[in-house]
């Protein structure tokens, strides 16, 4: 029995990534912004599985908070879960917004770069000590960065950051017999950037149309790609950037 580490796993994509693992047979720590109650679902629902589970309150756009934050799993793996060590990071936590180039303004960019790279840079750096050798950390990316969608500069950009320490952690890791990977979705239906596919039909219907699979994605497209890391018949897979997105825009 291993243990995840997922940020943003109260809802949509973490969530479902977190019952997959713990459907694989691991206990999971996810992790929540402001929904304390959603994570606690998420926690209860785990527990029934048979797995320990725990929830634990996080701002990734707070910089300051990150090492305290990392003590706190430290904390919570002794106290709860009976080790000191953990194997799976799932770096997903994120926000979303649409905001044309033109309109961006600084605070936007600082946004943006405090949630969607420098949290994964740092919550890395301080998860490493905790983590097992042979582990695996998987960074939550975007189609977006292959393909443009107005509106999102700042989000790709830093998506592309990303994918980028994801390569270099992958070369510097190897000696742990740590992987390294990014899982990209495409277009998913849940609540993120303010439900902008769940909530809009006609963009629901045009993103639907140039993906050759004839719909936009799920969760349970992107949380059995996430589990497929992190299980044995993942262990080859190294340095890459997985898109899942159902061919989009192919």
């Amino acid at each position: 029995m291993k243990t995840a580490v997922i940020t943003g796993g109260s809802r949509g994509l973490g969530k479902n990534m977190a019952l997959k693992l713990a459907a694989d047979g691991h206990n999971v720590i996810v992790t929540y912004h402001t929904n304390k109650t959603e994570a606690d679902a998420v926690v209860s629902t785990i527990q029934g599985m048979g797995q320990k589970a725990a929830a634990l309150q996080l701002d990734a756009g707070d910089a300051a908070s990150l090492k305290p934050f990392m003590d706190t799993v430290a904390k919570t793996l002794q106290t709860e879960f009976n080790t000191d060590k953990f194997d799976f990071l799932i770096n997903n936590a994120g926000m979303g917004q649409t905001i044309a180039f033109a309109d961006t303004t600084e605070e936007d960019v600082d946004k943006f770069y405090n949630v969607h790279y420098k949290a994964v840079f740092f919550i890395t750096q301080y998860a490493l000590p905790m983590m097992n050798d042979g582990g695996r950390i998987i960074n939550l990316s975007s189609g977006t960065t292959r393909f443009a969608n107005p509106g999102y500069h700042i989000y790709a950009s830093m998506k592309s950051a990303v994918e980028t320490l994801t390569r270099y952690l992958a070369k510097d890791l190897g000696s742990r017999q740590i992987t390294v990977n990014v899982v990209a979705p495409g277009p998913i239906e849940t609540d993120f950037n303010g439900a902008a596919i769940r909530n809009n039909p006609a963009a629901k219907e045009r993103l639907s149309s140039v993906t050759p699979l004839g719909r936009v994605g799920t969760p349970d497209d992107v949380g059995g790609v996430v589990a497929f890391l992190c299980s044995d018949a993942g262990g080859w897979v190294n340095g890459q950037r997985i898109e899942v997105s159902g061919g989009i825009n192919l």
